[in-house]
């Protein structure tokens, strides 16, 4: 790939996964504010800004992989939340919840605008072949954002220590599970690197993620994806 066609995919890529990102964050900063703890929107982070949410390193890895990438996680306080389980509970789910409704409401564009048309601008998008005009490149950037939101929302219910399902799971721990789970979150990062560093441990995430991200959207956009 000469630089010029990675530029131009890098400007395709880069505005629905900032936008599913901030979207992400700013979900957990809005309901972490909502619950009582101002940490987040006292550090600015209550924006929808893609800025104020960008990690340096996690936009590095985003650029030279246009696959994987990561925000700032936003800072939760405890103390001044009234109920820390049931809280860190909703402050969690916020995210998912925020990524899966953007998909929602971009489902509903695919579905009017015909669901062949912007799955097969994604393909094209996919096997390199150069996208036909302005309406075809929106028509991938619009599957594209679709598709990203909905994987996003999955991936963060994976119960792995920092991902967001693990403090969804431990809202219905018991206080001893909570404490061996906590043990375990020591070796989360070693199995996130593995998960998305060793080619054979890719098809143990698919198979998570797969069932999900198909039927979500399918139902949602009309698209088939497998």
């Amino acid at each position: 790939m000469d630089m010029v066609e990675f530029l131009s995919q890098t400007l395709i890529v880069l505005p629905p996964v900032l936008l599913a990102l901030t979207f992400h964050e700013w979900a957990h900063a809005w309901s972490a504010n909502r619950l009582g703890d101002p940490t987040a929107r006292l550090q600015g982070r209550l924006s929808l800004n893609p800025l104020v949410h960008l990690d340096p390193i996690g936009t590095l890895v985003l650029l030279l992989t246009r696959l994987i990438g990561w925000a700032k996680p936003v800072p939760v306080d405890t103390r001044y939340l009234r109920n820390p389980k049931r809280d860190l509970f909703w402050i969690a789910s916020a995210g998912p919840i925020a990524n899966l409704t953007l998909a929602f409401l971009l489902g509903i564009i695919i579905r009017l605008g015909g669901p062949a048309r912007f799955l097969n601008a994604y393909h094209s998008f996919r096997m390199g072949i150069p996208l036909q005009g302005t309406a075809e490149t929106l028509s991938a950037m619009v599957c594209l954002c679709f598709i990203i939101n909905i994987v996003l929302a999955w991936f963060n219910m994976i119960p792995i220590p920092p991902l967001d399902g693990s403090k969804v799971v431990m809202r219905f721990l018991s206080p001893e599970a909570t404490v061996a789970y906590l043990q375990f979150s020591r070796y989360s990062f070693l199995i996130l690197l593995l998960l998305f560093l060793v080619p054979a441990f890719w098809g143990v995430l698919w198979s998570i993620l797969g069932p999900p991200v198909a039927l979500t959207g399918y139902l949602f956009g009309g698209i088939r994806l497998f």
